[in-house]
This record gives C-alpha cells, structure tokens and sequence, in this order.
C-alpha cells in the first residue's frame, strides 16, 4: 500500500508531502491545488512507460510547470501579512516527484537541460537523479539503486556497485534496468506504478463511443474514454461481482437493472440477436420498472451512463494497485453519489483508492465509510495540506543530485 505520495516544484505543490490511506479523499477549495496533485500523479505514472520526459515536455517543459513564487517564502508572505517578493535564486530549478510503501520507494529529481541536452528540444528537462529505496522513505541505509546525472549505482551483496552503462539525460532507470536479475527492485518499483489506473477522461456525450455497439471482446479494465463499457460490464457479469454490480444499478436508479444483449448491424439499424447467437457486438440496455421496451445507451442521461462507467471502473475483474479518481461527481445527479461511495468503499477493500472532489455530499459519505479525508489550502499562493505541519507530516528525504 501507499504511505506517501511527494511532489515538490510543481505548479502550486511547491513542497508538499501527503500521507495516504488505502481509501483517502482530497478535498479543497477551487484553485487549492487539488488538479495539481492529480497531474502529478499522473507524470510519475509516466515514468513506468519511459513518458515522463515527454509528458513533461508536451506541458510546456519546466518553465511551465515548475513553481513560480519565491524560492523560499516566509511565513508572513504566506499568510499575506507582506507583499510577495522574489530573490536571486540560490538552487538550481527543481521538479520532484516521489512515493513510498511499505516495501519499496521511488523518487525522481528532473531539472533544466545543459545546452547540449537541449539541443532544438528546449523544452525536454534533464533526469538529474533518481532513487530506489526500501520502506517509505529513502533513509541513507535503505537506498537500494541511486543515480545522479549519468551515473548509476546499485547496492549489491558486497555493497555499492557501479553500473557500467551511462543513462541519458532523457531517460529513467525505470526503463533502462529492465533485467529483474540484476535489478529486482526498479522492475518493481516499474510494475507498481505500471499498475495505476486514472479515470478522467470519460466520454458521456451525444457521441460517446459507449453509446453505440461495441465489438464483443472480453474487457477486465474500462477503456479510458469508457468505450468498451457494454463488453466490461459483461465481463463483470461473467467472471466478476455481478451481485454488487446489480444491487449497486438497482439502489442508485431506483430498482433499474443492465442487461448486455448481442446486436446484428446491418444497413444502418441495429438488430437484437439470438443469445448465444455470436453476433460479435454488444449493447448496453437499462430497463426500467413500468417501462414496456428497455432504454438503449443513446438514450440514457449522461449522468447514468456516467455511474455505469464509474461501477464498471470500481468492480473491475483486475483491480490496479492504486485508482485514482478526479472529480468523478461531474454530471451525477446528487442522489446518485451516496451509491457511488458505497461502491468506492467496496472496492477499497481490494484496491487502494484517492478520489479528488469538489462534492462535499460525496467526500462526506466517503467519510461516514471509513475514507481518511485530506484538505489542501492555499496560503501565499502556495499549496498546503490543512492541519498538517511539518512535523506532523511523514518524513521523506528528496534525492541529491
């Protein structure tokens, strides 16, 4: 599980580290920070699929990203009691990002690149150090796989070992010790981040592909933009939660039930097939106590199809390790968000779960289910976790470059 998610230099994150809960809601005014804290999540993500350069620089590089109030502000400034002012900077421009667990640990340093890093990709930052570490935070006898610019070196049996190969500025040792032989705790740190799954791009309009047909293809994880939500909800049906997903369609839409039917496309029409009949596409339909005929997708609200999509996300055949969700009231009716916390808090008993939310009806069912509820506030234009002082938060030590 995940003790401690870090970003520092990001945005409004000039330094924040945050202790999480197998289920933990994050909450906070417009403006707190709350997107920030998603996207970086989503940037360390990256680094599992060797994306983090690129993610970063199709942001706008560094200059973009990185915080932009003073290096080190003083209280008073925080607090508004004197007017914002800058310094000459005395470090270089940093931007951290770093998690830990119970077992193992990652964190990454990424900085501005030297003129011959850059060369006509000014806006790729430069990896200046990394660390693996055991635990939740790299204490100097836990790190496990250390690199500063360049170099990397790994503890081995005999102690510290130096690898032989350079690793380029634009690359992470996420990719490039890829031998689980030799380096058994970065292929793990890979796979935990590999692992995550985010939810927030959810298509529910008039043109969502999740309204129309769907080729008939065994789905343990919802697509991205939810498109294969008729085939993930069969699965579920098949091998699955099937008696949660019921009872959780029946509470929220008053007594509904799914059903997920083969179709025949022919000529523009769609044509219900003969169960069993291998049609080779799959319908959603939602029917409806005193309703004659079912209601096909098209025709559902985007707030329904929406919960469908997030029921289908949370019951998933193969949980990740961590689901982040942000924002997913967007488009529900609040009648339907006391469901959905019963369903996050049903698969938190599986999965670890953050959700980001502006609804104070949700984060307060989430709450009533056990969810430990973590606050952002913004003082100084910094972003800071409410309550939370610096010796109250975990402990967490960024790498040296």
């Amino acid at each position: 599980m995940l003790t401690t998610v870090a970003v520092a230099g990001y945005r409004s994150l000039r330094d924040v580290v945050l202790p999480l809960a197998p289920l933990t809601v994050v909450t906070g005014a417009n403006g707190a920070g709350k997107s920030s804290l998603y996207r970086a999540l989503r940037l360390l993500a990256s680094a599992a699929e060797g994306d983090l350069v690129r993610d970063v620089a199709r942001s706008g590089g560094l200059e973009a990203l990185r915080w932009a109030g003073p290096e080190n502000p003083r209280g008073a400034m925080r607090r508004g009691e004197v007017p914002v002012q800058g310094t000459v900077r005395s470090g270089p421009v940093r931007l951290l990002l770093g998690v830990g667990t119970d077992e193992l640990g990652y964190a990454v340093d990424l900085g501005l690149p030297t003129p011959s890093e850059a060369g006509r990709f000014p806006h790729d930052p430069s990896v200046k150090a990394e660390v693996v570490f055991a635990g939740s935070f790299a204490r100097p006898a836990s790190v496990l796989v250390e690199r500063r610019g360049a170099r990397v070196r790994q503890r081995g049996d005999g102690g510290w070992e130096p690898v032989p190969d350079p690793v380029a500025a634009s690359a992470s040792i996420l990719t490039e010790l890829a031998d689980a032989r030799t380096s058994p705790e970065v292929v793990g740190v890979r796979r935990m981040l590999g692992r995550w799954r985010f939810h927030d791009q959810l298509r529910v309009d008039d043109g969502a592909p999740a309204r129309r047909p769907q080729v008939a293809v065994r789905s343990t994880v919802l697509a991205d933009d939810g498109a294969n939500l008729a085939a993930t909800l069969a699965t579920i049906e098949e091998i699955g939660r099937a008696d949660v997903l019921a009872a959780a369609v029946a509470r929220a839409l008053d007594g509904s039930s799914i059903e997920v039917r083969d179709v025949r496309l022919g000529h523009g029409d769609v044509r219900v097939g003969h169960e069993g009949a291998g049609t080779g596409h799959l319908e959603l339909v939602l029917r409806q106590p005193g309703l004659l005929r079912p209601v096909r997708a098209p025709e559902l609200s985007e707030g329904t199809l929406r919960f469908l999509m997030l029921a289908a996300a949370l019951l998933s055949p193969r949980p990740p390790e961590l689901l982040v969700l942000n924002e997913p009231e967007g488009s529900l009716h609040p009648t339907l968000l006391a469901p959905l916390a019963a369903l996050i808090a049903d698969a938190a008993q599986e999965t670890q779960i953050l959700v980001v939310t502006h609804a104070s009806a949700l984060s307060d069912a989430l709450a009533r289910h056990g969810a430990e509820g973590v606050e952002l506030v913004k003082e100084g234009g910094e972003t800071r976790v409410a309550g939370l002082g610096t010796l109250e938060q975990p402990p967490w030590r960024w790498p040296e470059r």
